[in-house]
């Protein structure tokens, strides 16, 4: 397991792309029969991704680093599929996932493991881990149990459908916030009047690009915004104090996921597009 710290925005404003990169860019996180994983200290949350193809992968992880008997002793998970069908089995209880359907485990699961029905077409299971407080029951969700919404409109290039499907108002957690959201075709930028939640660290997952696309995303103080080119299946780590938008070369698919005080998704401060520089 990868571990990155975190970072002051004081100091971020020195950083050259290559530090940025290192810092906030999570670059890899399928491969073959692997489990990978990146521990950041931005509300100790956990990105990582599984894709079996020859066997299951476990969920499984240096104790050391966590200081526990077994991976989800005092965390929670929530997982996305983004590719093939899989199964994964909490406990010796199997949860079949299809494309973007979501599971949520709960702390106190001892053993977890990632399974795909077509080895030509694996699983590829996108993994949220943070700290949790409570015993919450696991659970399956998908796309059309989420609760949704459409925003945006294809004059300002933002049409798009959000899933929210581990919040307050959903699938119920300790602190894990995850959702997904689908640009509409000809439409580029997601989130966009930026907003910031000092309460809340956010990761952003990108997908469902083209080989040769890629998306702009901003990252930053509002005052003081870097950027960073993501590829298709890749992830960026946001502290609270960022903002966290982007803009792609053609529409695509993003899983947003949050951890800090609290489970509302609204609780955000705007920022002013005057403001942006």
């Amino acid at each position: 397991m990868e571990r990155r710290f975190a970072s002051h925005p004081t100091d971020v404003k020195q950083f050259d792309s290559e530090r940025i990169y290192r810092e906030f860019h999570i670059p890899v996180l399928f491969a073959a029969d692997e489990l990978k994983l990146v521990l950041t200290h931005e509300d100790r949350m956990i990105v990582g991704g599984a894709m079996p193809v020859q066997g299951e992968v476990e969920l499984a992880a240096d104790l050391k680093e966590l200081g526990v008997g077994y991976f989800l002793e005092r965390r929670e998970l929530g997982v996305i599929n983004v590719g093939g069908p899989g199964t994964i089995v909490a406990d010796g209880v199997s949860y079949e996932l299809g494309a973007k359907e979501c599971l949520y485990v709960g702390k106190g699961t001892k053993d977890v493991r990632f399974k795909s029905a077509d080895p030509a077409h694996p699983a590829k299971f996108y993994l949220n881990s943070a700290p949790a407080h409570k015993e919450y029951p696991t659970v399956k969700t998908t796309l059309a149990e989420s609760e949704s919404a459409e925003l945006g409109d294809i004059k300002n290039s933002n049409e798009r459908s959000i899933h929210r499907l581990i919040h307050a108002n959903g699938v119920q957690s300790c602190q894990l916030v995850m959702g997904l959201t689908q640009l509409k075709p000809g439409n580029m930028w997601n989130t966009m009047p930026a907003h910031v939640h000092p309460r809340r660290m956010e990761a952003y997952f990108y997908f469902d690009l083209p080989e040769d696309a890629l998306v702009v995303h901003l990252m930053g103080e509002p005052s003081e915004t870097r950027h960073l080119m993501l590829r298709n299946e890749q992830a960026v780590i946001s502290p609270s104090w960022s903002i966290h938008s982007g803009v792609g070369t053609s529409s695509y698919t993003f899983i947003w996921s949050m951890a800090g005080d609290n489970i509302r998704y609204d609780d955000m401060d705007p920022v002013p597009m005057k403001t942006l520089k």
